[in-house]
C-alpha cells in the first residue's frame, strides 16, 4: 500500500509539471505569435512575388545607373557642370532625399527591429540601442572623415606651411630695404581657405580675423566673383575661385566624402535588398519599387556628384559607380535565393538588421548634414547668389518631402 501511494503521487508530480510546462509552451508560442510571417494572409503569391523581384532588380538598377552616370558623364557639358548652378540645386534635392532617408525610413526601420517582440525583453527592451548606434556612427564617421582628410592631404602634400615660408623669405632676400611687402599671405592652418572660410571636416566657418577686411557682405561677394573671372597664372583660365592649392584640397575632401558616402549607402542597400528579396507579398513589393527607384537614382546623382569632384581616375569612378548600382540588385537577388528558409523575425536577422538600419542612418545623417548641405550651404559661392540659394533651399526641403512622404507606402 505505501508503495502504490507513493507511485500515485510520484505520477500525479511528474503530470502536474508536464502540464504545467505544456501551458507555458502554449502562452510562450500565443506571446510569440507575432515572431510568425505576417506575410501569411491572401496578398501572399511567391510567383507573382518572383516576377515582381525581376522587375525591382531591373527597375532599381537602371535608376541607380542613370543617377550616378548624370554627374559623371555630365561633367563636360555646360549645364552639367559640377560648379553650375543647376548641378548645385540637385545636388541639394539629392541632399534632401538623403536626409530623409536616414530621419524617416533607416533610423525608424531600426528601432523596430530591435524593440521587436520577437527580441528578448532584456536588453533589448530596456536601452534605446538604435538611437545609440546611430550616434556613435555618426561620431565614428566624424573621426573618420577628420583622420582621412589629414591623411590625404599629407600624401599628396597639400599641407604646405614651411614651404610657403621659405619661399617668401627667398622674396624677401632679393629686397635691400627690408621691409616685407604687402603681398605676403599669411600662413594657412589645416583646413583654412584663401577665401576666408575655415574648412572643418566639409563645413565653412568664416574666420573671425579675416572679417576686418570685408566688413561688408558686399564687398566680399565682388571679391569672389573676381577670384572666379580670373584664373590662378593667367588672365584667360579655367580657374573657379581657388588656387591649385585650393583645388586640390576641395579634391581630397571629395575623395574622403566620396568614399564615406558609398560606405553609408552601400550599407543600408544590402538590408534593403534582402528586405525585398525574402518578401512573398506582392503587396509589399509593388510599392518598394517605386520608392527604392526613386531612392536609388538620387543617392546615386549625390554620390556621382561627389565622385566626379573628387577627379578619381576613370577605372577607380567606374568601380564605384558600379559596386554602387549592383549592391541593392545584388541584394534582392541574395534574399530571393534564400526565402525558402530565411525567417526575418529570427532573433539574429532582427538584430542584424536592427543594427545596420541604425548604423547607416547615422552616417547618412551625417553626410547629408555635414558633408553635402553646410559644405555647400555656408559656402561663399551660396551666400553671394540669393536666386540660387531660394533655389536650392527649395529643392533641399522638396527632397526630403518627397521622400518623407513616400514612407507612407514603403
Amino acid at each position: 500500500d505505501f508503495w502504490s501511494l507513493l507511485c500515485l503521487r510520484g505520477c500525479a508530480g511528474k503530470t502536474r509539471v508536464f502540464s504545467e510546462s505544456l501551458l507555458q509552451n502554449i502562452s510562450e508560442t500565443m506571446g510569440n505569435s507575432s515572431c510568425a510571417s505576417s506575410e501569411l494572409e491572401a496578398c501572399r503569391d511567391e510567383s507573382a512575388a518572383r516576377v515582381l523581384k525581376f522587375v525591382a532588380i531591373a527597375s532599381i538598377l537602371l535608376a541607380g545607373v542613370a543617377g550616378i552616370a548624370i554627374p559623371l558623364v555630365g561633367k563636360h557639358r555646360r549645364f552639367l557642370r559640377t560648379d553650375g548652378s543647376l548641378f548645385v540645386a540637385a545636388k541639394a534635392f539629392a541632399a534632401g532625399v538623403i536626409l530623409a532617408t536616414g530621419f524617416v525610413h533607416m533610423l525608424p526601420g531600426g528601432s523596430d527591429a530591435l524593440n521587436n517582440p520577437c527580441l528578448p525583453e532584456y536588453p533589448w527592451a530596456k536601452f534605446p540601442f538604435s538611437t545609440f548606434f546611430a550616434m556613435t556612427a555618426s561620431l565614428v564617421t566624424l573621426l573618420v572623415d577628420f583622420v582621412g582628410t589629414q591623411y590625404y592631404e599629407r600624401k599628396q602634400g597639400l599641407a604646405k606651411p614651411i614651404e610657403e615660408e621659405v619661399r617668401v623669405g627667398s622674396e624677401d632676400s632679393g629686397l635691400e630695404s627690408g621691409i616685407v611687402p604687402v603681398l605676403v599671405k599669411e600662413i594657412k592652418v589645416f583646413g583654412e581657405e584663401e577665401s576666408g572660410g575655415m574648412h572643418i571636416v566639409g563645413m565653412h566657418a568664416h574666420a573671425a580675423h579675416h572679417r576686418h577686411s570685408h566688413p561688408q557682405e558686399q564687398g566680399a561677394c565682388v571679391n569672389h566673383v573676381r577670384e572666379q573671372s580670373h584664373g590662378h597664372g593667367s588672365g584667360h583660365g579655367h580657374s573657379h575661385g581657388l588656387g591649385d592649392g585650393d583645388d586640390e584640397e576641395s579634391g581630397v575632401r571629395h575623395v574622403v566624402v566620396s568614399q564615406v558616402l558609398e560606405l553609408g549607402i552601400v550599407s543600408h542597400s544590402v538590408i534593403i535588398g534582402l528586405s525585398l528579396g525574402v518578401s512573398q507579398s506582392p503587396c509589399t513589393i509593388r510599392p518598394l519599387i517605386a520608392a527604392l527607384s526613386f531612392h536609388q537614382f538620387f543617392e546615386g546623382f549625390a554620390l556621382g556628384g561627389c565622385i566626379s569632384q573628387a577627379q578619381f581616375k576613370t577605372s577607380s569612378a567606374a568601380i564605384m559607380a558600379c559596386f554602387f548600382a549592383m549592391t541593392t540588385p545584388a541584394g534582392i537577388g541574395i534574399g530571393t535565393a534564400i526565402a525558402s528558409f530565411y525567417n526575418p523575425y529570427s532573433t539574429g536577422a532582427l538584430i542584424a538588421e536592427g543594427i545596420l538600419d541604425s548604423l547607416s542612418a547615422g552616417i547618412l545623417i551625417y553626410m547629408a548634414l555635414v558633408d553635402l548641405i553646410a559644405a555647400d550651404f555656408l559656402s561663399k559661392r551660396m551666400s553671394c547668389n540669393f536666386r540660387l540659394q531660394i533655389v536650392s533651399y527649395f529643392m533641399l526641403f522638396l527632397g526630403a518631402g518627397l521622400m518623407s512622404l513616400l514612407a507612407i507606402w514603403a
